[in-house]
C-alpha cells in the first residue's frame, strides 16, 4: 500500500484565507481519502472550521503562525525578518524538511516564487524556475510555461522550459513523447527574436525520444491545442494568460446579457441549462485553477488568489498528481537524456552552443 500524500497548505493565502482553504481540503479529501494535511496559519481562525469537518480534522495537523504574507507585498518585503515565520514560508519549509510532499498556496505569486527558490533551491542544471499552467483547448488540455515566474529568457532557458514542460506533460497526461512548440509571432523560421530562433535550433538538434519538438506556434494555436506544451518566457506568457482569462469573463458577460434580453431568451436559457453548465466547465475547468512552479527541488503549487473552495481543491489535486506521478524524477531524467544527446553532437557542449547563448536581462526580484 502506498503512503498517503502529505500536503502542506498555506491556510492564510489568497483573498479568503482559511474560509476557502479548509473547505477546499475537505472537498479534495472526499475524492482522494489517501492524504494527510499540514495547515499553517492562525489556529484561532482554522480550528472552528476544522471542528465542523471531523473527517478532515482527523487527517490534519495545524501549525500555528501569526504571520501572513499580504497579497500586495513585494518579494523583498516578504523575505524580511519575521516573514520566515509566515504561513507561506512554513508550508514550503515543510517540503524542504521532508514533512510534506508538496506545498499549496494561493498567496502572493512573487513572494511565493522568491521564498520557494530560497528555501528549496533549484534543481541541478536549472537556473531559473518557471510557472506552468494548464490551459483548456479544443483537444483537451495543454501546458503553457512560463506564465509569470521570471521575465526574459536566453536560448538555454527556453530549452530548459521545454524539457520541464514535457516532463510535466508526461506526468500529467501520461504521454510518452509530448509535442512541444515555441510561442512566436509566426511559424516561419526567419521570424521572431534571436533568443527564440536560437532555442529552436537547439531543440531541433536535441531530438529527444521523450520530447517531440514541432517548431514555432502562434497565439491562436494555444487554444486549438496544436501542441501539448507551449513554451514562452514569463512576460508574454503572463499577458497571454491574463488575456485569455479576461476573454472568458467577457464572453460570460455577453452571454448573460443576451440570455436576459427577453422572456423568450430566458426560457431558451432554461431549456439549454445543461449545455450552458457544460460550457462553463469547459471555459473554467477546476483542474486549471493552479499552476506548478517547475525547476525547484520540490513541488510547489500556486493557486489563483480568488479561488472558491472547489477551485482550491483543484489546486490541491494538481499538486497531488505531480507527487504521485513523480514529476521531479521525470524532469531529472529528461535533463540527463537531453544533455547526453547534446554532448554527443560534434563540437557541442551540453544543451547549448556558445553562439546561441544570448543573455536576457534578469530583473530585480524586488
Amino acid at each position: 500500500m502506498e503512503k498517503p500524500v502529505r500536503i502542506a497548505l498555506d491556510a492564510m493565502g489568497g483573498d479568503f484565507g482559511p474560509s476557502v482553504v479548509v473547505p477546499g481540503a475537505a472537498i479534495f479529501l472526499e475524492r482522494y481519502p489517501d492524504v494527510e494535511f499540514l495547515m499553517f496559519g492562525d489556529q484561532e481562525k482554522i480550528a472552528p472550521l476544522l471542528q465542523a469537518l471531523p473527517q478532515l480534522a482527523a487527517v490534519t495537523s495545524v501549525r500555528h503562525t501569526s504571520v501572513a504574507v499580504g497579497m500586495a507585498d513585494k518579494p523583498s518585503q516578504a523575505l524580511r525578518a519575521g516573514r520566515r515565520n509566515s504561513s507561506m514560508w512554513k508550508a514550503i519549509e515543510a517540503v524542504r524538511n521532508g514533512d510534506a510532499d508538496c506545498a499549496i498556496s494561493s498567496g502572493n505569486t512573487g513572494a511565493l516564487m522568491a521564498m520557494s527558490k530560497i528555501c528549496l533551491r533549484t534543481m541541478a542544471q536549472i537556473d531559473r524556475p518557471a510557472l506552468a499552467a494548464l490551459w483548456p483547448t479544443l483537444r483537451g488540455r495543454s501546458i503553457v510555461l512560463d506564465v509569470g515566474a521570471t521575465i526574459g529568457a536566453d536560448a538555454q532557458h527556453y530549452v530548459d522550459l521545454a524539457i520541464m514542460g514535457a516532463a510535466m506533460a508526461r506526468s500529467l497526461f501520461e504521454l510518452e513523447r509530448p509535442t512541444v512548440g515555441l510561442l512566436n509571432v509566426g511559424v516561419e523560421e526567419v521570424k521572431g527574436i534571436e533568443e527564440v530562433k536560437a532555442a529552436s535550433r537547439l531543440l531541433q538538434a536535441i531530438d529527444s525520444p521523450l520530447l517531440d519538438y514541432r517548431g514555432f506556434v502562434e497565439g491562436d494555436d494555444i487554444g486549438r491545442g496544436a501542441v501539448d506544451v507551449v513554451v514562452t518566457e514569463g512576460f508574454s506568457g503572463n499577458i497571454a494568460l491574463k488575456t485569455a482569462e479576461g476573454t472568458v469573463k467577457q464572453i460570460r458577460s455577453y452571454l448573460k446579457q443576451s440570455l436576459n434580453r427577453s422572456w423568450l431568451t430566458r426560457l431558451g436559457a432554461l431549456l439549454a441549462r445543461g449545455a450552458f453548465e457544460d460550457l462553463k466547465a469547459r471555459l473554467s475547468p477546476r483542474e486549471t485553477t493552479g499552476a506548478v512552479f517547475l525547476g525547484l527541488d520540490g513541488v510547489v503549487i500556486k493557486g489563483h488568489g480568488g479561488l472558491d473552495a472547489d477551485g482550491f481543491s483543484g489546486a490541491i489535486e494538481l499538486g497531488s498528481n505531480m507527487v504521485r506521478h513523480g514529476l521531479l524524477d521525470k524532469i531529472r531524467d529528461m535533463m540527463v537524456l537531453a544533455n547526453e544527446h547534446a554532448a554527443a553532437l560534434e563540437g557541442a557542449p551540453p544543451i547549448l552552443q556558445d553562439e546561441d547563448r544570448l543573455e536576457a536581462p534578469k530583473p530585480d526580484p524586488a
